[in-house]
């Protein structure tokens, strides 16, 4: 479409120029002729910009650029059009601004460039000429060429030189990429290149975008920028998986493969940051993929690297509400929920559990039984082995410990009253059968307390022989971690004075002592 002057119209909505495609399409001469910006483009990139996101800024920079190109004499560039409303900006999630634009470009006889696909199809209904920008494919950015085939992490700070964790798991170092300092204008420009990477590239989106934070996908890397006022200067972080793992990489027992194929229904996968978890929970999932089973994930943002058969929720695009709906009515076998932070993510996991549907949530704590302590306070304890079946720990990127929960009534361990028996939460070694911890109500508390196993083959005999050496004519029975004595009531005087030696034998052995009077 042409102009009286016969000079070729363009009016670029927000979508590309939030993603830097006119000036592109300019400099390789593929665009002649008269740019309009309408002020709604600009009311909406400075309504972004003051809300903190990146996606504002990467706008107000094309338009500069395109002031650049036009001072040049590659173009002419002209702003045109009435500044919207409140109410219209605050429309421009639901087309508004879209269709002021749209609109324009049809009374002007212009040609609309959009990214947007919606967008397009709407100005094509109504008879105007449009370039659509189709998504590309994949582009080497500048932030992908700090990495090497062993980095884990880029950190680019301005007044810093560019840093790289590089190794694996725990077992990483922190290294300089160059002597000189980034400035604000580099860092800045790399964060405007990854943000219109992302809304242009079919693997990238833009996961949040808040006041002062983006956090992106980009392929295999999930890259947060912080600026002011949150931060005191500009920083990226950017982290990648070194290594994709199948299950079978992790050498498991076949004792805990098992367990994973028949009883494991309630899996929490915990451990510090940085130590693998997300990536033995990506493993997880594709081998229960494999083995048939409907597999969905929630994630915060979404950066696991999965097969197209298992769906990837995201929670920042959904309420948790309507997650719960979705995944109740959908009913996969298994959900991934990667990362339980909050109460409603814990809440989610408990509902979904009761539901019937296999959980497999990920948690950050230094040790094993710290993930269950996480639904202590949540749920009574009387539910945690209906929640929680398996605990995987995972150190260095491996499996270190494998804990299950089991219920049952007992007196626990070191009470001696048999008054005291009650519901216990056995945390037991998955593998060894060996006990860990147990978990019970005493008064109005709910404590967590560490089993000290003993190896009655080790020093058992040495027990009874000490205790028969004290108490002539007691008969001492050792089972488990108790040792049980019983003294005949003629021995009574005898045995008052000796309880202060039992005691240390109980502290010195961590064994419970037991003394019965017979006879």
């Amino acid at each position: 479409m042409y102009t009286l002057e016969h000079v070729p119209v363009y009016v670029p909505d927000t979508s590309v120029i939030v993603e830097g495609v006119v000036s592109k399409l300019i400099s390789e001469g593929k665009i002649r002729g008269k740019i309009i910006i309408h002020r709604a483009v600009i009311a909406e990139l400075e309504s972004q910009a003051n809300k903190g996101r990146a996606t504002g800024y990467a706008g107000l920079e094309e338009i500069r650029r395109l002031r650049e190109l036009a001072e040049k004499g590659l173009i002419d560039l002209e702003l045109a059009g009435q500044r919207p409303s409140l109410q219209e900006i605050r429309g421009a999630g639901i087309g508004a601004i879209d269709a002021i634009i749209r609109d324009y470009a049809y009374e002007a006889g212009a040609t609309l460039i959009t990214a947007d696909r919606i967008q397009a199809l709407v100005a094509e209904a109504i008879g105007v000429s449009v370039i659509y920008i189709q998504p590309h494919g994949e582009e080497k950015l500048r932030l992908e060429e700090f990495f090497d085939e062993n980095t884990m992490s880029v950190h680019l700070k301005e007044g810093s030189p560019p840093r790289a964790k590089k190794g694996t798991p725990g077992n990483w170092v922190l290294v300089d990429l160059s002597a000189k300092p980034l400035s604000r204008e580099d860092v800045e420009t790399i964060a405007q290149e990854t943000v219109e990477a992302a809304k242009r590239r079919p693997d990238g989106f833009i996961e949040i975008d808040r006041e002062g934070s983006t956090i992106i996908q980009l392929g295999s890397y999930r890259i947060v920028i912080t600026r002011p006022p949150l931060s005191e200067g500009w920083e990226i972080t950017a982290v990648r998986p070194v290594k994709k793992l199948h299950i079978e990489d992790y050498n498991l027992p076949s004792k805990l493969l098992r367990r994973l194929d028949e009883r494991a229904e309630g899996i929490l996968i915990a451990g510090a940051p940085g130590m693998g978890k997300t990536t033995f929970a990506q493993a997880l999932a594709e081998y229960y993929a494999r083995k048939g089973k409907v597999v969905k994930t929630i994630e915060s943002p979404r950066d696991m690297i999965l097969p197209p058969d298992i769906t990837q929720y995201s929670k920042n695009c959904a309420d948790i509400g309507e997650l719960h709906d979705i995944l109740l009515l959908s009913r996969p076998d298994y959900t991934v929920f990667d990362e339980l932070r909050d109460d409603q993510d814990f809440r989610l996991y408990i509902d979904l559990r009761l539901a019937g549907i296999g959980m497999i949530g990920v948690v950050h704590a230094t040790t094993p039984i710290d993930a269950v302590q996480r639904f202590i306070r949540r749920v009574d304890i009387g539910m945690l082995p209906s929640i929680i079946d398996t605990v995987i720990f995972i150190n260095k990127g491996r499996v270190e410990t494998v804990y299950e929960l089991r219920m049952t009534v007992k007196l626990p361990t070191g009470l001696r009253e048999a008054e005291l028996a009650r519901p216990v939460v056995e945390v037991r070694d998955a593998l060894t059968g060996e006990l860990a911890y147990e978990i019970y109500t005493f008064g109005e508390q709910t404590v967590v307390v560490p089993v000290k196993q003993v190896s009655f083959s080790a020093f058992g005999e040495r027990i009874k022989r000490l205790i028969e050496r004290m108490l002539p004519g007691a008969e001492v029975e050792v089972k488990d971690n108790l040792v049980v004595v019983n003294v005949p009531r003629v021995a009574a005087k005898a045995l008052m004075k000796k309880m202060k030696k039992i005691k240390k034998l109980e502290d010195k052995y961590g064994v419970s002592i037991r003394v019965n009077m017979t006879g």
